[in-house]
């Protein structure tokens, strides 16, 4: 049911949108994007992803649950910052689980530059989070 939704809210996009398509592109490419791009604001609304180690968490005193959720909203900060194509890569590859050859097909690009763009998005990823582990805890723990 949550992916209908994200289905139909991206089809409405595209609806009200149907002026501002350009020929410069294909019209399915264009499409592609508008739901990509739907599916990631989706996700981002609906659900909380929550990377923890729920075995450890009883024997580590200083866990506190309200952490995980500021790693997650940074984590989804981060994500959000970097450039529209590595973004999409990166979401579709990494959290959605697509391999490279569906991705270059969905956002008609080549397979070589989704993977291109997704090392450049992990590199960023992690440059950022080493900038962040830094300021916060004023050593490079990453």
């Amino acid at each position: 049911m949550q992916a209908e939704e994200a289905m139909c809210n991206g089809f409405l996009k595209v609806f009200k949108n149907l002026d501002r398509f350009r020929d410069e592109g294909s019209f399915e490419g264009w499409v592609r994007r508008i739901m990509v791009n739907e599916s990631i604001s989706y996700l981002r609304k609906e659900q909380k992803m929550i990377f923890t180690d729920y075995e450890n968490q009883g024997d580590d005193p200083t866990y506190n649950p309200q952490d995980s959720d500021l790693e997650v909203e940074h984590i989804q900060l981060l994500i959000d910052q970097l450039p529209e194509g590595y973004r999409a890569v990166f979401v579709m590859y990494a959290i959605e689980g697509y391999k490279h050859q569906e991705i270059a097909k969905i956002l008609d690009i080549a397979e070589s530059t989704s993977k291109s763009q997704l090392f450049k998005a992990r590199k960023l990823l992690q440059q950022k989070l080493s900038q962040l582990n830094t300021y916060r805890y004023g050593a490079d723990k990453i």
